[in-house]
């Protein structure tokens, strides 16, 4: 998991290893795959294992286009949340929290995970398992690695691909999952399995395609082994004061939950978490529409997929799944569509701004920069970018 996809969301990763630039990508393929074998020998891989294990493997064109189209991520959150999030995934959820309900209590008790989180993952990547992608994994993986828009993230995973091959759990010919290498109900990467696959149904072997239990419990693991704080909240709603300071909101601003508290921050429903937890105020579409407390677990999301708009969306759905109510949305000044969006984007990098790519999607450098220049022209510095600022620019 980690990349945007497959069922929305191949999840993207934190891989340890070589930067971009010292990996090696591109050229014929054939040769990329020659040195392939070669490393896995150095890596101490028998010759002959490494050689049949990438004997088959060919380049797939439908793996580059999936990663070329996510045009989904350009959705604002309202709009995005309300295609992923319907009644009949709600009440789905909360038929497979009564199924599995003594491996949500023990992921409960073991990792202080609340099982919320692990059903959104499981209904937004796989609907439940249901729909876990058809492209072969070590085709999908080699083709990733080649292509030199990101060879450190998907490189190694041939590798654990290959040290999963070893133990049983494997075959290149036949594992199948989604476009940028994921596999199984709540799509985890091969390293990912290598280093946090769990047999939570006692069978032996840890088979995320098939075995729910597994898999939940192997998500859980992953969420831990990323940083998960015990028994945390994530995500809560709020309301916000009308004189409130709109640049103090979002992810790069923490206060402690009784400081925001201070600063007139209400819980729209019950009340806020501890005092002394460091938290932030999220609002994905400006000052007038709906707001949101980020406990430190929310952090932790973005380990599993980068895109802000589906963190929030499968954060708030955790919470619906748990009984919080439908947020109020308020109402948001119009935004951009996706070539406003390039044509903001060009005119902020055009004074300076870092917007991290002309891409039409609203990510982290972009809101900020909307942030910093909304602030320079004297306007309310709430993050989100409309035809109104695009105009004054």
């Amino acid at each position: 998991m980690r990349y945007l996809t497959c069922a929305f969301a191949a999840m993207t990763m934190m891989v340890n290893g070589a930067n971009a630039q010292s990996v090696p990508c591109g050229g014929e393929f054939d040769t990329f795959v020659s040195e392939l074998r070669a490393e896995a020998e150095r890596q101490g891989f028998a010759p002959q294992v490494a050689a049949d294990f990438l004997s088959g493997v060919r380049q797939d064109p439908d793996v580059l286009a999936a990663d070329r189209r996510q045009g989904i991520f350009q959705d604002p959150f309202i709009t995005f949340s309300r295609k992923l999030i319907s009644q009949s995934r709600l009440d789905r959820g909360r038929e497979m929290a009564d199924r599995y309900d003594a491996v949500f209590d023990e992921i409960e008790r073991r990792y202080g995970i609340s099982r919320g989180v692990l059903l959104a993952f499981w209904a937004f990547e796989t609907d439940f398992g249901a729909v876990q992608g058809d492209y072969n994994t070590l085709n999908a993986l080699v083709t990733m690695a080649h292509d030199c828009r990101r060879p450190e993230i998907f490189r190694p995973q041939i590798f654990a691909a290959l040290a999963l091959h070893e133990r049983g759990d494997f075959d290149p010919d036949t594992t199948t999952g989604a476009w940028a290498g994921e596999i199984g109900q709540v799509q985890m990467l091969p390293k990912d399995i290598l280093e946090n696959g769990q047999d939570a149904d006692g069978d032996g072997r840890v088979t995320l395609k098939t075995s729910a239990p597994d898999a939940l419990m192997s998500g859980a693991a992953m969420l831990s082994d990323l940083g998960w704080r015990h028994g945390e909240p994530w995500l809560q709603e709020v309301v916000l004061p009308e004189d409130f300071n709109w640049y103090d909101t979002g992810v790069h601003t923490t206060k402690t939950v009784a400081e925001w508290e201070r600063l007139g921050v209400r819980a729209r429903n019950g009340r806020l978490d501890d005092g002394r937890l460091e938290a932030s105020i999220v609002i994905p579409q400006g000052r007038n529409g709906p707001a949101f407390i980020a406990y430190p677990n929310f952090k932790v999301f973005f380990e599993w997929n980068e895109s802000f708009t589906y963190v929030l969306t499968a954060a708030y759905f955790a919470t619906r799944l748990e009984g919080a109510p439908v947020y109020d949305a308020g109402d948001p000044a119009p935004g951009l569509s996706g070539e406003q969006m390039k044509a903001l984007q060009s005119k902020l990098a055009d004074r300076g701004y870092d917007v991290g790519g002309i891409d039409g999607i609203l990510g982290a450098g972009t809101r900020n920069s909307v942030r910093e220049v909304q602030r320079e022209l004297g306007l309310p510095a709430d993050a989100w970018p409309t035809p109104d600022l695009l105009n004054r620019l």
